[in-house]
């Protein structure tokens, strides 16, 4: 049974492309499925000068490029969304946003709820939560903050922003977007881990050889270029991205439900990254960035748009994590994630070791769990769907077979409005996967890269193959 929803969202850059492009389809799903329906607004803001009337018309303009509704199920949805010209450091614009929420409120009778949505530019943050708090727009209804990715840029700068954030709202109420959180076979892990005893069994160093998590694009950075250059892909999807991944697979207490021992759980292990030593991201770690293609048709990342002539920022990287853990130490954790790959993949390999065959399970199996491009739930044992490799020790309850997917966000939103922080980040999970971060990030900037390094439609530079090479072992996906 569906139970309806009700809060109003105040979405700052409700001009944006996130917010056309990710949240206005995904709520516009939660309508169609009745979780949203009488009872939720949405206020858009941004310094734009437009009217309520426009802002519909953007609104479901970002729609029809999803959906083949009925365009009066569209405008119906689009009367519940508001628009207000915003400046971030003007308190008088608070106040109007304030008195604006105050009526919808009582319009659409929303219970006081507020889901405050942070859709703009990390730098500011911190300046719109403390004038949420300084202007009085908490109400005695719940109020949450939602925050996008990138949180700082490194430990330092990520500490100052939280200190920001935290002045206005405590922790409980933060909410930290990591959108693979939102997949659904990332959700699924800890049923799939719960559910099957003998592969749950195997999931230790003493059973497991190697574990491998790899985030490829086909394209490259596109439009993103000026992004790019401040970010590149270690700070872009290994610190959050990866690491977030890695804790879903490698947590200790998969049966747990309650977001406290989740987190509680995933800090620890967090806790227990292996420090690294210069010398050892020199050995560890491989950077890459793209060229064009054998046939020169593809742009290379220094000639795409706002980037560098001599940038010398990663479009690649391939890394060897490990963990002081009572359950994983030993064992290597390999990842890898780069723009300009043979095809959009992401997917986690558990590569087994001989011993394994104690359990009943084929020595050196490979179980691979596929994130995307597949919709739903894919696991492969070596090579082959789960249902048709003959292996029992992965099996699912009929009633548990694959359901539709929800779109990412969809899930997050869900959470965000039944108050579930378990598909979220929270601070002390993002301080241990910074300081770590930040050890590579520092050496390479100690050192000039050799770029460009791999050709456009290629794994990567050479030096990722070696990595694994090294170590007797090889990428599952190649």
């Amino acid at each position: 049974m569906v139970t309806e929803k009700s809060a109003i969202f105040i979405i700052f850059g409700g001009s944006g492309d996130l917010a056309h492009r990710k949240l206005y389809p995904s709520l516009f799903r939660l309508y169609k499925s009745g979780i949203l329906k009488d009872h939720f607004a949405v206020i858009g803001t941004a310094r734009r000068p437009w009217s309520d009337d426009y802002f519909r018309e953007t609104v479901i303009t970002s729609l029809e490029d999803y959906f083949e509704d009925d365009k009066k199920i569209m405008e119906e949805f689009a009367k519940h969304f508001f628009y207000q010209s915003h400046d971030v450091n003007d308190s008088e614009h608070y106040i109007a946003l304030k008195n604006l929420a105050a009526k919808l409120d009582d319009q659409f009778e929303t219970g006081h709820n507020r889901v405050y949505y942070m859709a703009i530019a990390p730098r500011f943050f911190g300046t719109v939560a403390e004038h949420i708090n300084s202007e009085g727009l908490k109400t005695d209804g719940y109020n949450r903050l939602v925050i996008e990715k990138p949180f700082g840029r490194d430990l330092d700068s990520a500490c100052e922003l939280n200190g920001n954030i935290s002045k206005a709202f405590p922790e409980d109420d933060i909410y930290r977007i990591d959108h693979y959180l939102g997949k659904e076979m990332i959700q699924d892990i800890p049923h799939i881990r719960a559910n099957n005893p003998v592969f749950e069994k195997a999931l230790n160093n003493q059973y497991v050889s190697n574990v491998q998590v790899t985030l490829a694009e086909s394209l490259g950075v596109e439009d993103r270029g000026g992004y790019y250059e401040t970010a590149g892909v270690l700070r872009d999807m290994v610190q959050n991205h990866i690491m977030q991944i890695i804790g879903a697979v490698a947590s200790d207490d998969p049966k747990a439900t309650d977001a406290k021992i989740i987190h509680k759980d995933k800090t620890n292990l967090f806790n227990s990254l292996k420090v690294l030593t210069a010398e050892q991201v020199d050995t560890d770690f491989v950077r890459g960035q793209y060229d064009t293609d054998k046939l020169g048709d593809q742009k290379a990342y220094r000639q795409e748009d706002n980037v560098a002539e001599d940038s010398e920022i990663e479009t690649f990287t391939a890394g060897r994590i490990e963990f002081e853990s009572d359950r994983w130490s030993g064992v290597p954790f390999y990842v890898r994630s780069g723009k300009r790959m043979p095809a959009k993949s992401s997917r986690i390999d558990i590569v087994f070791n001989e011993k394994v065959a104690d359990l009943g399970i084929k020595a050196n199996t490979v179980v691979t769990l596929l994130i995307e491009p597949e919709d739903g739930n894919s696991i492969l044992i070596n090579g082959i769907n789960y249902k048709e490799s003959g292996q029992d020790f992965i099996k699912f309850p009929e009633e548990e077979e694959f359901d539709s997917a929800r779109e990412a966000y969809e899930s997050l939103i869900i959470d965000i409005l039944s108050g579930n922080r378990v598909h979220f980040t929270l601070w002390d999970e993002l301080r241990s996967t910074w300081k770590y971060i930040d050890s590579i990030r520092e050496r390479w900037d100690s050192q000039t890269p050799d770029f460009p390094n791999y050709l456009s439609g290629t794994m990567g530079p050479d030096a990722a193959e070696m990595l694994l090479e090294r170590d007797g072992n090889s990428w599952a996906w190649d």
